[in-house]
């Protein structure tokens, strides 16, 4: 039988993630079928049992269940329980593990496919939420120079950079804490995007050739990126590259082996208008 895999969110319409583990299927030439599923708000754990129970082997995770499929997984790897957060969700027949490839899938993206190395940078990372979680522990790890979490409810991020572990600087804040300080490399982890909402950053954050970077993605250039333009940042970047990233980490989670990114990536490029913009 084909198994089956799928992606939670809610939204999840906009999502890529079919496209992408087809061709990965196809790629490492695996029998599977990969759907996205919208769960509702207050019932993600139901519609996790749902698909377990019609056949289901593993699921990704996105906005705003990754906190959830934390608490819900039965045992988590070692950079799932460091980050708080799951995005990938493996169904065995007495357990369901979770793990967290975002982290693995930004680094990837930022250093290999977009040259933008972390060691000794400032970093500003926005948002203290599921996919936040996932990528501070990784962005510590690289090495940064400074690592200053900046969330609307400044006590979450600054728990978020307690919580953290590694030699490097970092801190918590609250967005109108920024004023004054300016990074080499800002990170959009909220959800902002999605509602067309643009973040409340003051001017100078965007030092001279940084580069913005929104983990989401769109047909169009996001607000986070529109914000970032107007104010400076010399690059532009969307998430369709970690997105083919972590899928690839994911797959490798699921099938044991990893697929190749760069023709995936190329096509995302290509197939969305604004999915990279440069200067």
């Amino acid at each position: 039988m084909t198994d089956r895999y799928c992606v939670f969110g809610n939204p999840v319409g906009h999502s890529k993630s079919p496209a992408i583990h087809a061709a990965f299927a196809a790629q490492c030439r695996q029998d599977l079928s990969y759907e996205a599923i919208l769960a509702p708000r207050e019932g993600f754990a139901d519609s996790v049992h749902a698909f377990i129970a019609a056949g289901g082997r593993g699921a990704n995770v996105t906005v705003p269940f990754k906190e959830e499929a934390y608490r819900l997984a039965t045992r988590l790897t070692a950079r799932a329980e460091r980050a708080g957060a799951v995005n990938t969700l493996v169904f065995g027949t007495d357990q369901m593990l979770g793990d967290n490839t975002d982290g693995a899938g930004l680094l990837r993206d930022l250093i290999d496919n977009l040259g933008r190395p972390i060691a000794g940078k400032r970093v500003l990372l926005l948002g203290a939420g599921g996919a936040a979680r996932g990528v501070a522990g990784p962005l510590l790890d690289a090495n940064p120079a400074l690592l200053v979490i900046a969330n609307r409810t400044a006590g979450k991020a600054r728990d978020l950079a307690r919580c953290l572990s590694g030699a490097a600087e970092r801190r918590g804040c609250a967005y109108p804490e920024l004023a004054g300080l300016s990074f080499d490399l800002v990170i959009n982890a909220t959800s902002a995007s999605l509602g067309g909402v643009m973040l409340p950053l003051p001017a100078g954050v965007f030092a001279s050739g940084s580069l913005a970077y929104d983990m989401m993605y769109g047909q169009q250039t996001t607000p986070f990126l529109t914000l970032a333009g107007n104010q400076g940042a010399a690059y532009l970047a969307d998430g369709l590259g970690m997105l083919a990233e972590q899928a690839a980490e994911a797959f490798a989670v699921w099938r044991g082996v990893r697929p190749e990114t760069a023709l995936v990536i190329a096509w995302l490029r290509a197939a969305t208008s604004g999915a990279l913009v440069t200067r």
